[in-house]
């Protein structure tokens, strides 16, 4: 089963569209599900992505809350494939933002084998306690306000990535990065435009990670495969 994850549009805020090389590989017909992480922004990138796959899962992002998508949409969801459970979440709710150990936190409490997220704009995928974490990026290279030093994960808990046992899980879609919010500066950071394309065969799943660098589309292959007996 094809499962396309993706999310963080901004559409029309920060990015004008999709970038059409993206929008020739998603082929409606093609993809069986979509798992989007919210900020789509706009009435327009919804109805496009529908015409992608119909069956799309959708979180509410922290700049969803004005938007078409908001009230009805709920902030984390479940599917199920086979063994696998995947959690979705945007990923502004988890303090400190993209920070492994909270992460870990989330999957723990969704109980969910894979956790797809978004908010910080960067890819991102590890396995961290037998469950792996995914984050899309931006889809269409949104700049990222992500303040510097707030948690941002670039390695799992033991190579760097997290912040010791305070991480914790915030229901306040206004709130910035703790009790340090005052003293962080937003900053407007460029990034790479993203997705993630996931086979699902049983218990494992092959992702196919997409990046345009410079006017190229680069794939990276990896996978993951759940431990069903100890």
């Amino acid at each position: 089963m094809l499962v396309l994850a993706l999310g963080d549009f901004h559409i029309p805020h920060r990015a004008v569209d999709l970038p059409p090389k993206f929008k020739k590989l998603l082929v409606p017909g093609k993809i069986q599900q979509i798992l989007c992480t919210g900020n789509l922004c706009s009435r327009e990138t919804l109805d496009y992505l529908r015409t992608v796959c119909p069956d799309l899962v959708l979180v509410r992002g922290d700049m969803d809350e004005t938007s078409a998508s908001s009230s009805a949409t709920p902030q984390s969801r479940i599917v199920t494939h086979g063994p696998l459970k995947i959690g979705l979440v945007h990923g502004h709710q988890v303090m400190p933002w993209g920070d492994a150990r909270a992460l870990g936190i989330v999957a723990r409490q969704m109980d969910v084998d894979v956790l797809v997220s978004g908010h910080t704009h960067a890819y991102e995928a590890f396995e961290h306690e037998g469950r792996f974490f995914v984050n899309p990026g931006s889809a269409t290279g949104a700049f990222s306000t992500v303040p510097p030093g707030s948690g941002v994960a670039s390695a799992v808990p033991g190579g760097g990535g997290g912040g010791g046992g305070a991480a914790a899980v915030s229901g306040d879609a206004g709130a910035g990065v703790g009790a340090e919010a005052g003293k962080s500066v937003a900053v407007e950071t460029e990034t790479t435009p993203s997705f993630v394309l996931m086979d699902v065969q049983g218990p494992t799943v092959v992702m196919y990670v997409y990046q345009l660098v410079n006017g190229d589309v680069k794939v990276e292959k990896l996978d993951y495969t759940k431990k069903l007996y100890d």
